[in-house]
């Protein structure tokens, strides 16, 4: 059967343009009906050809699948297209973006090493952090984001293992400078970790500013629909693991005598054949494939769906900054916002879609606001089609105490938009609506 020729080599595809890749890229043609969409492979296991063919699968010499916890095709298809559209060398995709965080670091971390990370992350990141990775003995320090890159060295112990950081850490939007970052990262002999979730490939590739791996939330804007959970882990496969083996020695040793290491096996790629072969087949984070079938839906049109998202982010923040109600804006597309200038450098085509404001009644005033909506949905997600609108010290910062939500400028009145793809007339309506309420 004739498959199309687009797809008979890897290189071809990858100098495509963005907007081909995000169709393209990883596809496969279904080898029995020869299906041009790919297929939902909703299967636990798959045959073995022989005894020498399981082993051979199993040891990771033949690349044909072994088990579905790991390695299912559907969802290799989205791993193989997120990695391209990011200009990583592999990628793949787990149950969740909390467990794409907790994958990755635990492919680079055991108990009693220690992870920098900047200051404002999103809460949930945080949440992780500060308790179920506590308790596994992973210790993670934050610094702020514009320390001196002295003060990170400072910092940095014979037990660091990574840098971790957000592109645009939500709710704030502080855009972060990843390319110091990485400086300070591979100073200390450790990768740089960027979680992508609210800039998406096609806003800013932090492996072009020197990241190393770079995790996703793809319930969000990859995905589009709010239908599915999911995450994914890329990686760019250039850390040189063999000469950081002191920090990385699972990766660069041999575990035992007649066993070859990870990097003897798999090269740059030595992380990423661990975090496949030991920390995803190990914990089993499995995302279903009928998830990633969706997900490779919403990511054929990324470009035009952010394209509008920051059309209409934009526009709507520009509107509530001249809003009496409103107290501040925090979006970096705004020339007043203190990020705009490096947002102009790592964000070119726009700023994200997440805008978060200050209403100035505090939290009756937020109270009000969301009680008037009517097309704006009041609750917990980003990075869908639908705008949506969420009190943040109510909800994903209720656990902190005042002192610490007012440390992070999380205050009574701090609403967070997640900008759909409505007509922005009709968004402004709706905010209008809010604000009238106050």
């Amino acid at each position: 059967m004739r498959r199309p020729k687009l797809l008979d080599t890897v290189e071809r595809v990858s100098e495509l343009d963005f907007e081909t890749r995000q169709i393209h890229a990883g596809a496969v043609v279904d080898a029995q009906v020869g299906a041009r969409v790919t297929p939902i492979y909703q299967t636990a296991g798959y045959l073995f050809d022989s005894l020498e063919d399981g082993e051979e699968r199993f040891a990771g010499r033949n690349p044909a699948q072994a088990y579905s916890r790991n390695d299912n095709p559907t969802n290799g298809v989205a791993g193989r297209r997120i990695a391209d559209l990011e200009g990583g060398a592999a990628g793949i995709v787990v149950g969740s973006g909390q467990a794409a965080i907790v994958a990755t670091l635990f492919s680079l971390a055991a108990a009693g090493d220690h992870v920098l990370a900047t200051e404002r992350l999103y809460e949930g990141t945080r949440q992780l952090f500060e308790g179920s990775l506590a308790r596994q003995g992973v210790v993670v320090e934050y610094v702020p984001e514009d320390a001196s890159e002295q003060h990170w060295a400072s910092r940095v112990t014979e037990r660091t293992r990574a840098v971790y950081t957000e592109t645009i850490p939500n709710p704030r939007n502080d855009v972060v400078d990843l390319e110091r970052l990485a400086r300070i990262a591979h100073a200390a002999g450790v990768p740089l970790v960027v979680d992508n979730t609210v800039a998406t490939p096609f806003l800013c590739r932090p492996i072009e500013w020197g990241a190393d791996i770079v995790v996703h939330s793809t319930s969000k804007w990859l995905s589009g629909h709010g239908s599915v959970i999911g995450g994914a882990i890329v990686d760019a496969g250039r850390f040189d693991w063999a000469a950081n083996a002191d920090r990385f020695p699972h990766l660069a040793r041999s575990p035992r005598p007649g066993v070859a290491s990870f990097v003897e096996r798999a090269g740059a790629l030595a992380f990423f054949a661990y975090l496949r072969g030991v920390t995803v087949l190990d914990y089993g984070p499995s995302v279903p494939p009928s998830s990633s079938f969706l997900l490779l839906h919403g990511i054929e049109t990324l470009s035009l769906r952010m394209e509008r998202h920051v059309e209409n982010a934009q526009r709507l923040a520009e509107w509530l900054e001249q809003r009496p109600e409103v107290d501040a804006v925090a979006y970096p597309g705004l020339p007043s916002n203190g990020s705009h200038e490096r947002a102009q450098r790592f964000l070119p085509r726009g700023a994200g879609s997440i805008v978060t404001i200050d209403l100035a009644g505090g939290r009756e005033a937020a109270a009000r606001f969301l009680g008037a909506l009517e097309l704006i949905s009041n609750m917990t997600h980003i990075g869908d089609v639908r705008t949506l609108a969420l009190h943040s010290a109510s909800t994903i910062h209720a656990r902190l105490d005042e002192a610490e939500r007012q440390r992070l400028g999380i205050l009574q009145g701090t609403i967070r938009l997640s900008v759909g793809l409505e007509g922005a007339r009709d968004l402004i309506a709706d905010l209008e609506r809010g604000l009238a309420a106050i």
